[in-house]
């Protein structure tokens, strides 16, 4: 039998320390909550952008207008609502082909946002890269809604957006050289 007040011996394992987590490039942990935030910021996104997507999916093939007034119904929402009622007419006159469109660009878009959101969760340096390319890509086709449609939600994503993107160029430059020497090691 080990006697545990016996030294170890030469030729036994050495115990393994544990090690943390963390992102190698992030310079403190206010950088870590923030991205932590953002990551989930983004999955929220995408979380909403798929559960759109199944649903213009469920309508294909189907009879829009039931199915909208069945949910309507279902949630105790007043039908006779100017949105409600603008809402579904606009759903149920697009066709099966603006249907799929709509939901293969809404699943897609909400994919990106899951690739981002999980990449910036796990601290990956490609992910703060990947969501300042895309969302600053995004920022002209939401200015220009923002013009022609105002609406304060709109005014409060691109807002989001403008922060996030300024908060992580700013992350970026600022552990660039702190990335670049680890890598140099």
């Amino acid at each position: 039998m080990d006697d545990p007040t016996t030294e170890p011996s030469a030729d036994s394992p050495k115990p393994i320390a544990p090690v943390e987590v963390k992102p190698t490039h992030v310079a403190n942990e206010k950088g870590a909550s923030v991205l932590l935030a953002i990551g989930l910021f983004k999955l929220l996104k995408a979380t909403l952008l798929i559960s759109v997507a199944l649903g213009v999916h469920h309508l294909l093939n189907r009879d829009a207008s039931e199915i909208l007034n069945h949910w309507v119904r279902a949630v105790r929402v007043d039908p006779g609502n100017k949105y409600i009622h603008a809402a579904i007419s606009k759903v149920t006159g697009l066709d099966e082909r603006t249907l799929r469109d709509i939901s293969f660009g809404t699943f897609a878009y909400g994919g990106l946002f899951l690739i981002e959101g999980t990449g910036l969760l796990l601290g990956k340096r490609w992910a703060e890269y990947l969501t300042v390319i895309s969302t600053t890509g995004l920022l002209p086709i939401e200015v220009y809604e923002l013009f022609h449609h105002p609406r304060l939600a709109k005014f409060v994503v691109l807002g989001a957006n403008l922060l996030i993107v300024a908060y992580l160029v700013f992350q970026l430059y600022r552990t660039r050289t702190l990335h670049e020497s680890r890598a140099a090691v």
